[in-house]
């Protein structure tokens, strides 16, 4: 047994990460976090503890209180478990067409999310960054690679031309797609509402478009615009509970 594997089985008030959050504590080295900052090293050096004893499991309901020099007020119930190895969750596709300024900078604050799986699309490659976490693709047409995106997957549109950003929205509307988002004035989304329509989508449909893209009171630089869309991700797609965000607990 060389490997622990730490769960938050349960939780209850304030905490710092939701049940399902699991962290893998080897001797040298841990993958994931369960947060807390103070209830972390506990668990770490318990999970350690038993890779010396020979432990295979056990759990305890630690509550996050001053016993552990915090102040949350709630309690959560780990569950240990030497040998095991995390369970792996699907991750969200998300496919960011155009690797200019704006999808560089999604692209670097997506990609450190586990719950993303984050497509760079261009259609040259001088343009893509390298960006750890992400896929670079280089599509010379991209509207017609937007057919073979997967089935669920978020679009982001931030391509460095009108004719492509059209092009792929009308691809897109054909499609079983998570949430589109597009770069663009209230100008240019008027202008490719009425395109949109003389190509034979209904209102109902061109709704699914979301422009502007993240949050407009965080401004236009690159990174503002990416921060807003990663929040934007983040609620749309469950991916932080409640008291992780709002009354959670770091230490």
């Amino acid at each position: 047994m060389s490997v622990v594997l730490v769960t938050i089985a349960r939780t209850a008030g304030s905490a710092p990460r939701e049940a399902g959050t699991q962290m893998q504590v080897w001797p040298d080295r841990i993958e994931g976090t369960i947060g807390g900052g103070a209830l972390e090293w506990q668990a770490i050096a318990k999970a350690r503890h038993m890779l010396i004893a020979g432990q295979t499991a056990f759990s305890e309901t630690v509550p996050l209180g001053p016993g552990i020099g915090q102040c949350c007020g709630g309690s959560v119930t780990l569950e240990y478990a030497a040998g095991a190895a995390a369970s792996e969750p699907a991750n969200a596709p998300v496919w960011i067409w155009g690797a200019g300024h704006v999808g560089a900078a999604m692209a670097q604050t997506l990609a450190p999310l586990p719950e993303f799986d984050v497509t760079l699309i261009d259609d040259a490659q001088a343009r893509i960054p390298k960006i750890s976490g992400t896929t670079p693709v280089v599509a010379t047409n991209m509207p017609l690679l937007a057919a073979h995106a997967p089935d669920g997957a978020d679009h982001l549109i931030v391509t460095y031309s009108h004719e492509i950003d059209l092009a792929l929205c009308h691809a897109l509307l054909q499609r079983k797609t998570g949430s589109i988002g597009l770069i663009g004035s209230a100008t240019k989304w008027a202008r490719f509402r009425t395109r949109l329509g003389s190509l034979g989508h209904n209102p109902e449909s061109i709704a699914r478009i979301a422009c502007p893209i993240g949050d407009p009171s965080l401004g236009k630089h690159p990174q503002a615009i990416a921060v807003g869309v990663a929040a934007a991700l983040i609620k749309s797609r469950g991916a932080v509970a409640q008291n992780g965000l709002h009354g959670g607990c770091a230490g």
